[in-house]
């Protein structure tokens, strides 16, 4: 049974800086892609950052790109998410997920498999 567990989460302020980490179980990640999410209240969870299985290469959502990067370690089921220059916009609960295959999907639906979310706060 795959499983999903992020930690790192917590409160901060402005500008700055977290990571968190989502710890993979259950089979082996390395060919599969691994994003992360983000949801805020009364809202439905958007792509935030995506990392691939074989290639490594990274894709971000506009509102983060140059403040986050997702990164992985060769041969471990972790994946990060690093997240800098922190504004209070960033607060919401941050939700790691897999897809079936080694592509990057950014549509929430091509996700599989969830972790349970960890959240942040960005205070002004």
């Amino acid at each position: 049974q795959v499983q999903l567990v992020e930690s790192g989460g917590g409160s901060v302020a402005a500008g700055g800086s977290l990571r968190l980490s989502c710890a993979a179980s259950g089979r082996s990640f390395s060919h599969y892609a691994m994003g992360w999410f983000r949801r805020f209240p009364e809202k439905e969870r958007e792509f935030v950052a995506v990392i691939g299985g074989d290639n490594g290469k990274a894709y971000y959502t506009d509102y983060v790109k140059g403040r986050f990067t997702i990164s992985r370690v060769k041969g471990e089921n972790t994946v990060y998410l690093d997240m800098n220059s922190l504004k209070p916009e960033d607060t919401a609960v941050y939700y790691c997920a897999t897809p079936l295959g080694s592509s990057c999907p950014i549509r929430r639906a091509d996700y599989v498999s969830w972790g349970q979310g960890t959240q942040v706060t960005v205070s002004s």
